[in-house]
């Protein structure tokens, strides 16, 4: 395998890591402004919803950029940036939140790459697929 497919992978990871660490670890700052934003749309649960994506977008986000148990968390972060998507961008009229909408989709296609083909060659997944 050449270098370039080697190290794609990873910087692919990392690259999608970055959108979720960054948002998570910004929700953590901010928990009344995030739990106010998840209420202003209307779902219910908003502190629960809120523990949530802070768990799965430092969670996921952080597994990924390690490439552990990467399909898994992909999938999740997949399902919550789609659920994200319809949510807090499903305005279609609003030509801003429809650009949102579908960078939401294709976080989501880019994440489903992770769960179709694994983390690659520079992961924890890797090695324990190898050690066993």
């Amino acid at each position: 395998m050449s270098t370039s497919t080697s190290y794609a992978p990873a910087i692919g990871r990392w690259l999608l890591a970055a959108i979720f660490l960054i948002s998570g670890i910004g929700k953590l700052m901010n928990p009344a402004g995030t739990i106010g934003y998840i209420s202003a749309v209307g779902l219910p649960l908003p502190e629960l919803g809120y523990v949530l994506a802070v768990i799965v977008e430092v969670g996921g986000g952080l597994l990924l950029v390690l490439g552990y148990q990467a399909r898994i968390a992909a999938l999740a972060l997949a399902v919550l940036t789609i659920v994200a998507g319809i949510f807090f961008h499903g305005n279609f009229g609003d030509q801003n939140q429809f650009i949102h909408f579908l960078k939401n989709l294709a976080i989501a296609g880019g994440l489903l790459q992770v769960v179709a083909f694994g983390a690659g060659r520079l992961s924890f997944d890797l090695r324990r697929a190898l050690a066993a």
